[in-house]
């Protein structure tokens, strides 16, 4: 089955490109094309499409915002945020509204093509390091909370501790190793997290792991 796919960015060169490396491919069609993130915003209301590759600064409406707006209409589609500086603070903003992971604007094609496909399956295409370097800068601008865990009450204590190795940026294989279990058992933790808290992917739950105090930036891991 293709995967759909619909291009918002104010450089139509830009798209051009992306549309030349996404439909050579036998299992990506592109479906539509925005210059702004208000006409992507409308556009998607008439277009079935399953993931967005997003670019952050347009005119009319940025892609922070855009992607609010996409991920608060539903499930589908799944925004890929592109970012020119590695580390921007509109990634960490992007994350939070929704999107389900970010790349640079010159990854080589292959990566976005990976990228893509990543997020189409349910993935997070951030690596837990670099979502954790993107945290560990700008959670203290987070506001603070007077209840910090509030938000994790629905956790099991085993749930609890496998979401804050998740936010420590260990992977599946690594938390098994760490809690003596099996990553069969970490997947089916992992899952139930994502369920209990409404979250699309491990980027979001590292997010709530911070945002709630769970985990602190620049804390060491256990």
């Amino acid at each position: 089955m293709s995967i759909k796919v619909f291009l918002a960015d104010d450089q139509q060169l830009v798209r051009a490109g992306f549309r030349m490396v996404l439909d050579a491919q036998a299992d990506m069609t592109v479906v539509g094309e925005a210059a702004d993130g208000l006409a992507a915003v409308e556009a998607l209301r008439g277009v079935a499409a399953d993931v967005v590759v997003m670019d952050v600064r347009m005119p009319r409406l940025d892609g922070i915002e855009a992607t609010r707006r996409i991920c608060q209409a539903g499930d589908r589609p799944r925004v890929l945020m592109l970012t020119t500086f590695d580390l921007d603070e509109y990634a960490f903003a992007a994350l939070r509204a929704g999107a389900s992971g970010f790349l640079l604007k010159d990854v080589p094609p292959e990566e976005l093509l990976f990228g893509i496909r990543a997020v189409h399956c349910g993935d997070a295409i951030v690596a837990p390091s670099t979502t954790r370097r993107l945290i560990d800068r700008f959670a203290p601008m987070l506001p603070g909370d007077d209840e910090p865990l509030a938000g994790l009450r629905g956790l099991t204590g085993r749930e609890r501790e496998v979401l804050t190795l998740i936010a420590r940026g260990l992977s599946n294989t690594e938390i098994a190793a760490r809690l003596f279990v099996s990553e069969a058992t970490v997947k089916t933790h992992v899952g139930r997290i994502l369920a209990k808290l409404g979250l699309r992917d491990r980027v979001q739950a590292v997010i709530l792991a911070y945002e709630t105090g769970l985990v602190r930036a620049g804390r060491p891991a256990c």
